[in-house]
C-alpha cells in the first residue's frame, strides 16, 4: 500500500499540474490531499454544481478543499439540457461525464493546467461505468486507477492522513435514484434530494431514496431499520410534505 502511494506521488508530480475533478467524496478528497501535497499551487479542485448534486454536497466538499488551502472554483453544468441524459437510460451516465469532463478540459485549458484528472479507483474497473467511456475519449487521467488503489486502500490511507472522509459512506448523484427508462425531471430530483437531506438530518448514514414518481422506497442498512421505523410517523409526514404520496421501505436493505 505504500509503495502504491510512492507511484501516485510520482505520477502526479510527472503531470506538473492537475485539475480534480472533485466531490467531496473519498477519492477525490484523498487524491486532493496527496496532489497538493506532490504539487503545491499546481493544484486546482473544480465541483460541479447541478440539480444532481445536492446542496450539502457542495458545502461540505468547499469546506474539505478550503482545509486543505486548495484553490477551488465551481462549474456550472446543465445536464437537463442534454435529452440523451433526460430520457435516461443505460447511458445515462456516459452523457453526465461527457458534459462534464468537457468543460473541466476548458477550464484547464484557460488556466494553463496540463491535466484534467478524476478520482476512479481500481475497483471502479470491474462495475458497469459508462462515464468511463467519456474520460477515456476526452483524454481525462485516473490516477488512483494507474497506481493499482482500491477503494479498502484509499480508505486507510485517508484515514493515516487525517481526512474526515476515510469513512465517509460512498454517494451518487441523484439522477440514479430514477429507474433507467423513467425521465429525468427537476421536479424529481428535487423530491428525491430532499427526502435524503431529511433522513440525513436524522442521523442515517448510508441511505438511498429511489423514485418511483408518488412513491419514496427507502434503502437502508439492516441493522438501521429498526431506528427507522421508531420514527415513521415523523419520515412519513415529512416526505408526504415534499411530494410523495407513499413512502415505502426495501426490506432487502442496502449491502
Amino acid at each position: 500500500m505504500d509503495e502504491k502511494l510512492e507511484v501516485l506521488k510520482r505520477k502526479l508530480k510527472e503531470m506538473g499540474s492537475v485539475l480534480i475533478a472533485y466531490s467531496g467524496g473519498v477519492d477525490s478528497t484523498f487524491l486532493l490531499k496527496v496532489a497538493k501535497e506532490a504539487l503545491g499551487e499546481g493544484v486546482l479542485a473544480v465541483i460541479a454544481r447541478s440539480p444532481i448534486h445536492p446542496e450539502w454536497e457542495y458545502r461540505e466538499a468547499k469546506r474539505v478543499a478550503d482545509s486543505l488551502r486548495v484553490r477551488f472554483v465551481e462549474l456550472q453544468t446543465d445536464e437537463l439540457s442534454r435529452p440523451e441524459f433526460v430520457r435516461n437510460l443505460e447511458d445515462r451516465c456516459y452523457w453526465c461525464k461527457r458534459g462534464l469532463f468537457e468543460g473541466l478540459k476548458e477550464i484547464a485549458e484557460r488556466e494553463g493546467i496540463q491535466w484534467v484528472v478524476d478520482g476512479s479507483n481500481l475497483d471502479d474497473l470491474d462495475e458497469f461505468r459508462p462515464g468511463m467511456k467519456a474520460r477515456d475519449e476526452l483524454g481525462v487521467r485516473s490516477p488512483l486507477c494507474e497506481a493499482r488503489l482500491s477503494k479498502g486502500e484509499i480508505r486507510r490511507l485517508s484515514q493515516r492522513l487525517g481526512l474526515f472522509t476515510w469513512n465517509k459512506p460512498s454517494f451518487s448523484c441523484l439522477a440514479t435514484r430514477i429507474p433507467y427508462g423513467n425521465p429525468i425531471t427537476l421536479e424529481a430530483l428535487r423530491r428525491v434530494g430532499g427526502a435524503e437531506e431529511i433522513l440525513l438530518s436524522m442521523g442515517f448514514r448510508e441511505i438511498r431514496v429511489r423514485d418511483h414518481g408518488e412513491i419514496a422506497r427507502i434503502e437502508i442498512r439492516e441493522e438501521e431499520m429498526q431506528r427507522l421505523m421508531n420514527r415513521k410517523e415523523e419520515i412519513i409526514r415529512r416526505l408526504k410534505e415534499i411530494g410523495y404520496h407513499h413512502v415505502t421501505l426495501d426490506l432487502e436493505g442496502r449491502s
